[in-house]
This record gives structure tokens, sequence and C-alpha cells, in this order.
């Protein structure tokens, strides 16, 4: 367990509260757990984030990306997945603020509307709808506690009606069409679903209590997946962009990247079993790039490479071995872009 002195190390209070109560299973009860737990506030990554919290409880988008690239609502939204990410909930004013302003704005059918700035309309164009207009702003209330609120219920109707036959989510709505599914966002047993549309709004019913392991979300998931990559470029950039560490950019291409930690996230979450081979395969790869001293490293960012490490262990540790999942979808060998043969 080479792994557990060096992540106690690491400055974050929250880093070193989630392995001890996590990772080492110490009790609550624990002298050093339940100070590390009334430190957390303290922690830079939270401080520094709530310092730019506006009066209205949102946040900027320059403040959160250092560029103007995202509107308010999904700055806002990012705001609150890390503050839950950290374990915060509504019992913290600051995201109380921020959940009021989210549901301040949401719509009468339990959508959200489309992003407003100039970069992300010219990316969605045309689209009457995407469904991480409202997968976005829904995951960073749930990872706070609001996913049962009746406003949040409300969202994950709405999601799950925007459903394709095949379980998949479309990229959007345009003209009264499909939109155009890219090739890095195809899936590999759908016509018209696209991978970042569905990875949304897959992980807001993972953080439902009861949607997480309903018929939907573990479609989603076998969807998902059925791509069969082993890619070690983007693995934990998910946890990366959560803390900060990475820039806040994109809409429909906020899921562009494949990043198998957050896969191993959304299969434990869901119930998935390590049985199922596609996992089994995960997990032997995600095993091979750990490091000789346990740690797993974000090369572009080594400064969450203890943050990467306590995120894989967390879900490592609760893939199920018995549950009852079931996968319907062969892994399949994906290309994002076939080359065209030559004429000649």
């Amino acid at each position: 367990m080479t792994w557990a002195p060096l992540l106690l190390a690491d400055p974050s209070p929250y880093l070193r509260w989630q392995v001890l109560s996590e990772l080492l299973a110490r009790s609550p009860d624990d002298p050093e757990v339940a100070e590390l737990k009334g430190m957390r506030a303290t922690d830079p990554i939270v401080v520094d984030l709530l310092a730019l919290q506006q009066p209205d409880g949102s946040w900027k988008n320059v403040d959160l990306s250092g560029i103007a690239t995202v509107s308010s609502l999904q700055a806002t939204s990012q705001a609150l997945m890390r503050l839950g990410y950290l374990g915060f909930g509504p019992d913290l004013p600051a995201v109380a603020r921020g959940a009021g302003y989210l549901f301040d704005r949401q719509q009468v059918d339990g959508s959200w509307p489309l992003p407003e700035t100039r970069q992300e309309s010219e990316e969605h164009a045309g689209y009457a709808m995407i469904p991480l207009q409202t997968a976005l702003p829904l995951r960073g209330l749930a990872v706070c506690g609001y996913s049962t609120d009746p406003r949040a219920e409300r969202a994950y109707d709405w999601l799950l009606a925007q459903l394709l036959p095949d379980g998949a989510w479309p990229t959007g709505w345009a003209s009264g069409v499909h939109g155009f599914v890219a090739g890095y966002r195809r899936l590999a047993h759908s016509r018209w679903g696209c991978r970042s549309n569905t990875t949304g709004a897959l992980s807001c019913l993972a953080h439902h209590p009861q949607r997480r392991t309903s018929p939907e979300a573990r479609r989603a998931l076998d969807l998902l997946l059925g791509r069969d990559t082993r890619e070690q470029y983007g693995f934990g950039f998910e946890v990366a962009r959560l803390l900060g560490a990475e820039r806040l950019q994109g809409f429909i291409t906020y899921f562009a990247r494949f990043d198998l930690a957050q896969m191993l996230d959304l299969c434990w979450r869901v119930g998935a079993s390590i049985e199922d081979e596609r996992i089994a395969g995960m997990v032997n790869f995600v095993r091979s790039l750990q490091g000789a001293y346990g740690l797993w490293e974000y090369t572009n960012r080594p400064q969450v490479s203890r943050w990467v490490t306590s995120d894989l262990l967390r879900s490592l540790s609760h893939l199920d071995e018995g549950s009852d999942w079931f996968s319907a979808e062969p892994s399949t060998p994906f290309k994002a872009y076939f080359k065209k043969p030559k004429r000649y």
C-alpha cells in the first residue's frame, strides 16, 4: 500500500480526509477524520472558488476558465460540480446560493435554456434542443445533494424524454432532424447516439439514489462500454477539470475526451460488475498504468496526480463482483474517422 503515505502527505485537508474515510475505512468518530472534515472549508481550492462567487449566487465564466468561452450558467454548474466533488452540499451557504441561481433559470418543462455566449451559439447554431443544456446544470445540482429535489426531478424527466429508442442521447434536434454526430462522439452501436450527450446524461443519473441503477442508466453505460479503446491520453482529465487544473471550455464538445477514469467512476455508481469482460479489461489496463509507488500520474498537470489516484482507488474498491449487472453490447474496436478508400 505504497500510495497511502504519499496521499496523506498532500496539503489538501479534503484529500487526506477522503483517503482516511473512504480508502482506509477510518471511523467518522476517529479524531483525525473529524478534524480533517472540519478543515475542508479551509482548503485553498474551496477558499479561492468561494471568493469568486457573485452576489446573485453565480460564477462568471472568465473567473473559472480564464477565458470567456462559456456562459455564467455553465460556469455556475461547473462550480457546483467542484464543490460537490469536494463533499459539500446544501449546508454550505455558497452551494445553496448557487443552486438557487440555477433553479431560478430553470424552464417550465424542467430544462435549462441553451447557452448564449457567442462561441457556444456558433457551436450549436440551428439547434432547438441539446441534452447537455440540462445535463450540465443538473449534474452540478445532483452532486451537491439536490438530485431528489422536485425541481431536479422535473429535469430528470425532461432528460429521459430526450432518449432515443436505442437508449442513447442524441446530439440534439436541428430543424426537426437529428443533429450530426462527429466521429469522435460516435457510439459503436447507435446510429444517432452522441457519446458526449450520453455521458452527460448518465453522469446525472449516476448521482441519483434510485435512478442510478435504472434500466435507462444501465443501458447508457452499456452503450458507452461498447467502445473498445485503451487511451492513455485524457486519462484523469475529468478529475483535473473538476479541480480547476484544466480549462472549462466547450459545450457539445464538453466530453470530447474518452476518460477511462471517469468511465470507472460511472461503472461503480451504476452498479456494473467487474465480471463483465469489458470492465475487467479496462481495470487491467488501468492497473498497468499505475506507477511503482502506487500513484497514477496525470502528466499534463502533475499536481493533480494524487487526486486522480485517490479517485481511481475509490472506483476500484467499489466495483461490484457479484451484482445483477447484465451487458448486451459487444466490445467493438473504435476508430473516430475511417480512412476513405483510394479510387486508384
